[in-house]
Formats: structure tokens, C-alpha cells, sequence
């Protein structure tokens, strides 16, 4: 079983970087403390957080679709957040998730899974985002969304309801 990994009380001075506002977050983040609001479209979270965050096609602004689950990572959505010009990234997402939220959001995953089908043609053939690997992420996001994301988040949805890690003994919460 996996362990969840609360990374935001190691935000420390890093938090003035996640001002986002939750009211402005992109429906495409995957639930959890960190999201992607009103960013800017200059493309440079992948830069920094290639493996936890992707861009909106229309606007090319960020969001974030998996989670950091170790220091490592949480450094590169801090570096991400750093970079973004508007301080459109937030932390706060987990005042803001219900097991409710969460479940509800994993019931709509086909329309994200949708979303990044019908527009990785695009991805692949436009050189700026294929440079930073847009088109390879959506897919990568995809697989998620198949694949550890539903254990990713019965792990999250033990942590909002108990604030704890789950230990092998505990059950966790059905999708």
C-alpha cells in the first residue's frame, strides 16, 4: 500500500508562490493539495515539472495532473510555481477536496481522457509544445487515469477523511 505524502507543511517560504485562487482552477487538475489556477500561457511549468505538469491546449496554461509524492517532485512544482509570472499555482486544494469532490471528479475522468485524445494531433505537430514532450504527457496522463490514479487517490481520499497516512491494517475508501 501506498503511503501518502503530505508535502505541504515543507512548503515553508515557498508558499507566496501558490497564490492561485481555487475558484479559478483548471478542471483538468487531478485531485490533491497542489492545482493549476489563472496561470499564464508561457509554457514554462513543464520546464521545470515536466512529470506533474501539463498544459490547456486553447490557452496554454498549466495544470497539475499528478500529485508530487516525494521532496524531489514537490521541488519541481515549487520551481514550476517560481516561474509562473501570475502566481496562478495553488496549495490549498486540500480545504477545498471532499471525498465527495473527489469521487465526483473521478467519475467525470472520461471526459479529461476525451479532452487529451481529441487534441494530441495538435500537440504532436506543433513544435513549442512537442519540444517540452506536451503531446508524450497527455498520453502519460491518460495511462494515469487507467492505471495508479485510482490507488493515488483512494490513498488521498483516507488522508482528507483521517489526516494520516493509511497503515497497511487500515482500509481505504472505495472510489
Amino acid at each position: 500500500m501506498d503511503l501518502y505524502f503530505d508535502p505541504v507543511p515543507l512548503l515553508n517560504d515557498a508558499r507566496r508562490a501558490f497564490l492561485g485562487r481555487w475558484s479559478e482552477r483548471k478542471w483538468l487538475n487531478v485531485p490533491g493539495p497542489f492545482y493549476g489556477a489563472d496561470t499564464d500561457n508561457c509554457g514554462t511549468g513543464r520546464i521545470h515539472a515536466p512529470g506533474l505538469v501539463l498544459y490547456e491546449a486553447d490557452h496554454f496554461t498549466e495544470y497539475v495532473y499528478r500529485q508530487p509524492r516525494t521532496p524531489q517532485e514537490l521541488r519541481q512544482l515549487v520551481d514550476a510555481a517560481e516561474a509562473e509570472a501570475f502566481c496562478g499555482y495553488g496549495c490549498d486544494g486540500d480545504t477545498h477536496w471532499t471525498p465527495e469532490a473527489v469521487r465526483e471528479w473521478w467519475r467525470d475522468r472520461g471526459r479529461i481522457r476525451e479532452y487529451l485524445a481529441d487534441r494530441l494531433a495538435d500537440w504532436e505537430a506543433d513544435d513549442a509544445k512537442a519540444g517540452q514532450g506536451v503531446a508524450a504527457a497527455a498520453l502519460e496522463y491518460s495511462a494515469y487515469l487507467d492505471s495508479d490514479l485510482a490507488a493515488h487517490l483512494r490513498v488521498y481520499l483516507f488522508w482528507l477523511e483521517e489526516r494520516r497516512s493509511p497503515t497497511a491494517e487500515d482500509r481505504l475508501p472505495q472510489l
